[in-house]
């Protein structure tokens, strides 16, 4: 059978199992739309209005102002609080609405399939991963069938009406495929393009997530998809959720049958459901109606069809599938890209067997041989007086230095190239590993484990170090990132009988703050701030241990051009105190660094703001939408004539070491450097 006619039959079957649930839940509909007639606008429980007013202050959502003005007139019991923000939520949008929405649309591509020489669209599907692709099971069908499929990202028109060239890629469901009838999904991997990147990295992906408060009934829902085949289309806001059931939603909105595999999002641009079929009109007998109250036969087309309303399938529900999938190997899968609200790594954790019980022992030495060790230049490189070396950031440890040492220069490879500048072979480059050493050092000076069981956990719970000096710097360093964000000065949001403090802690507040107006999740900015506070914290021996780790791959002689990451553009700070006396001059570059916030710079060895005199020269590079370099550009803070550059980097790479060595201004800084 076609790979057409096989999506034509299961779809008709999802419709027609849509028309039973919807049916089943007629007097949960009724009696919602009979509080709406009453004036309720979010006909819901107390618990999801609760978690849902808790998810929109957490993420910034609405204006702290405005709320303060929707609760402040009259004492409110909680309900009609909760109520009150929403409603906040619905009526009024930001300005980044419209290109939050933008962005989200990238993600989504048309699919079609190849057969019988022609190229036919089945429907559509969105990236939430780097590399993986969701549609609706009858869509794709298994694995075969995807094989015959490609998907076509920017099938749109432009800002002028004109189309635009889309961006063709083939399905690879041999690298990971899986699929449910019952949950109509299926979750394909997407092949990379000519160039060798993962889609998501050109185009974005959505981050699922597991947790509540994403919607509630009677909040609006927008849907972006293909219908029919057509180029990229939207349906916004003029729609809203009617039911909830266990695995479902059904809501109003104008789509068509084409948008099969369409992500739905809330208004804050986050995947709600799959959408999956329109809801047809039946008669006592369960045959589908047609607009004209006449039985639907086959052969009249799906225009006939009185559709009432569609149905999307819950992507807290796909998630739970996921997680209970046997994981059949130990190495990393395609759904570790899915990111940490899809709760598939605390799933597999929780599933995993317990470990053996251990018989107390000593704590592994920080400078235990098993660490892996720093590489050293081969003699003669750069003239044989001149040293490259590299100095990473966090979140290294366990992975191998020669492919770290190789991966950066590649990164600055590109950028020579398109400088006119030769090459450097990673082989010339010095490279001081300490990503081992600092998870030990951390493992051993953390005062007591820090475990947190909840499933719904944020990151400032989870990250925060338990040792109360450390912990007194992390607050400090994200307090001050906030603030430098422009993030509003918390107000008393309470009023009688309704306390909004108690919704959200004021530490998750402004990580969730900057990871709203930035292109890294809130996850990702916590563990950073937390190296670097564990790092700064002189009630603990952590910088002793890494700048120790350090000396030991670093030249001792000579002129030292010095180009550091992040957690390393600190350690690379201080490190100019600690060279051989040997080594002449330093030529400094630090990328995505956050030594512009006084809670960083006032700690380090040099003793604050004051570029050492060992350092002859520093280039800065920043990008704006990324929140480790919020204190930049330096040259506010930093004197002697700092050279600060800001740079663009791909969507979801803000922070990439990789990303911003490859921009040709400073691939050529470091490389004229080189060359003196």
């Amino acid at each position: 059978m076609a790979a057409t006619d096989r999506s034509r039959d299961e779809r008709e079957r999802q419709v027609a199992a849509a028309a039973v649930r919807y049916g089943a839940a007629g007097d949960e509909r009724r009696a919602v739309e009979r509080q709406q007639d009453a004036g309720v606008a979010f006909p819901d429980s107390e618990e999801a209005l609760a978690a849902r007013a808790a998810r929109l202050l957490e993420r910034h959502a609405v204006s702290p102002a405005m709320v303060v003005e929707a609760v402040r007139a009259e004492p409110l019991a909680a309900t009609a609080a909760y109520e009150r923000i929403l409603g906040v939520s619905k009526e009024l949008q930001a300005w980044s609405f419209l290109p939050r929405g933008s962005r989200a649309a990238r993600t989504v591509a048309r699919i079609s399939v190849r057969e019988n020489g022609r190229e036919l669209p089945l429907g559509t599907g969105f990236l939430v991963s780097p590399s993986l692709l969701m549609t609706n099971h009858h869509v794709l069908t298994d694995a075969d069938a995807s094989r015959q499929c490609f998907v076509e990202f920017d099938a749109q028109v432009t800002v002028d009406n004109t189309p635009q060239a889309p961006t063709r890629l083939e399905l690879d469901p041999d690298a990971f495929f899986a699929a449910d009838e019952r949950l109509d999904f299926a979750l394909v991997f997407v092949a990379s393009g000519p160039d060798g990147r993962p889609p998501g990295e050109t185009f974005g992906w959505n981050r699922l997530s597991a947790q509540t408060g994403k919607l509630v009934i009677g909040e609006p829902v927008n849907v972006i998809g293909h219908p029919m085949g057509r180029l990229k289309e939207i349906a916004v806001r003029d729609n809203m959720l009617q039911t909830r059931l266990d695995d479902f939603l059904h809501y109003r909105t104008d789509t068509e049958p084409g948008n099969s595999g369409s992500p739905v999002f809330n208004d804050q641009w986050e995947v709600v459901a799959l959408h999956h079929s329109g809801v047809p009109r039946t008669d006592d007998q369960g045959r589908v109606l047609r607009q004209d109250g006449k039985v639907w036969r086959p052969g009249d087309g799906d225009d006939a069809i009185d559709w009432v309303a569609n149905e999307g399938v819950r992507i807290s529900s796909i998630l739970k599938h996921l997680a209970a999938l046997p994981r059949t190997s130990p190495q990393p899968s395609p759904l570790d890209g899915l990111g940490p609200e899809a709760g598939l790594a605390q799933a597999r954790a929780a599933a995993a067997p317990a470990p053996a019980p251990v018989v107390a022992a000593p704590p592994p030495a920080p400078e235990r041989a098993s660490a892996r060790a720093g590489l050293r230049a081969r003699d003669g490189a750069f003239g044989g007086d001149r040293h490259l070396v590299f100095l990473h950031g966090r979140s290294q440890e366990g992975k191998d230095p020669e492919k770290l040492r190789r991966a950066w220069a590649a990164g600055l490879n590109q950028g020579l190239v398109r400088a006119g500048l030769p090459p450097v072979d990673p082989a010339d480059v010095w490279f001081p590993y300490y990503g081992d050493r600092l998870a030990q050092a951390l493992t051993a000076h953390e005062a007591v484990p820090h475990v947190v069981e909840a499933p719904t956990a944020t990151a400032a719970e989870v990250v925060a170090p338990s040792a109360p000096s450390a912990r007194a710097v992390y607050e400090e360093i994200i307090g001050e990132a906030a603030l430098k964000w422009n993030m509003p000065q918390e107000r008393q949001l309470a009023t009688e009988g309704f306390g909004l403090g108690d919704l959200v802690g004021a530490l998750q507040k402004r990580l969730s703050w900057l990871a709203a107006r930035s292109d890294l999740d809130a996850w990702a900015i916590a563990l950073i701030f937390r190296d670097v506070a564990a790092y700064l914290d002189d009630a603990r021996p952590v910088r002793e241990e890494i700048l120790n780790c350090v000396l030991e791959a670093v030249p001792d002689s000579g002129e030292v051009v010095l180009v550091s990451h992040s957690l390393g553009t600190v350690v690379g700070l201080d490190l100019t105190t600690r060279l051989s006396p040997g080594v002449s001059v330093v030529h400094l570059t630090t990328a995505g660094s956050p030594l512009g916030l006084d809670s960083v710079y006032s700690r380090l060895l040099v003793g604050g703001p004051k570029r050492p005199d060992m350092v002859a020269d520093w280039f800065n590079v920043w990008c704006p939408n990324d929140a480790v370099a919020i204190g930049c550009p330096l040259a506010d803070d930093w004197a002697d004539g700092l050279t600060d550059l800001a740079v663009i980097n791909a969507r979801d790479r803000a922070h990439s070491i990789v990303e911003y060595l490859s921009h040709t201004d400073v691939a050529r800084s470091v490389g004229s450097r080189l060359a003196l």
